[in-house]
């Protein structure tokens, strides 16, 4: 019976993830927000699949037995979490966006924890604890975060080249 209801659990989180990622890309730049979300995806399930093959976290009830990882929190659960986190960071100066960080990482790592202890959903092993989970948590964010800052950074430029070049064109 308590399968039952951890696997409608998952099934809830899911339906909401789909709602308030369907909500988020309605703001502008949504391709900024794409890109959060593909990137935060790639990052999280490649940091989920490491600690999962080195025995650090487990995952027994899931919805996708194919995966050893938990794809809902990798894949949807997390990358939504972090555009949110990214567009309240936006224009955020340094100490802004650490206080947000907190405000961010540390409910995540609470919800994290209260899965683990009350639940099969997530499982701590070798020693991990929710420290690490926070750390880890929170230094995605921030690296995804940096990634995006370069991304805009390129895009600038290269906007700035075309411009450029078109002038140039124009001038001949």
């Amino acid at each position: 019976m308590r399968r039952n209801a951890e696997k409608n659990t998952l099934r809830i989180l899911f339906v909401l993830g789909i709602l308030f990622f369907f909500q988020l890309i309605r703001k502008p730049p949504v391709k900024d927000w794409l890109i959060i979300f593909f990137l935060k995806s790639y990052i999280a399930s490649f940091i989920d699949n490491l600690l999962v093959k080195k025995g650090y976290l487990k995952y027994p009830v899931s919805l996708f037995k194919t995966f050893d990882i938990s794809v809902l929190f990798s894949y949807l659960i997390f990358p939504v979490t972090c555009i949110y986190f990214n567009q309240a960071t936006e224009k955020s100066g340094p100490l802004s966006t650490f206080l947000k960080l907190i405000l961010f990482s540390v409910p995540s790592t609470l919800a994290e924890n209260w899965l683990e202890k009350n639940t099969n959903l997530i499982q701590y092993k070798k020693n991990w604890t929710s420290l690490h989970s926070l750390f880890s948590i929170s230094a995605t964010f921030l690296l995804v975060k940096l990634l995006m800052a370069g991304v805009r950074k390129l895009a600038i430029n290269s906007e700035i080249e075309m411009t450029n070049q078109i002038k140039q064109a124009g001038e001949q």
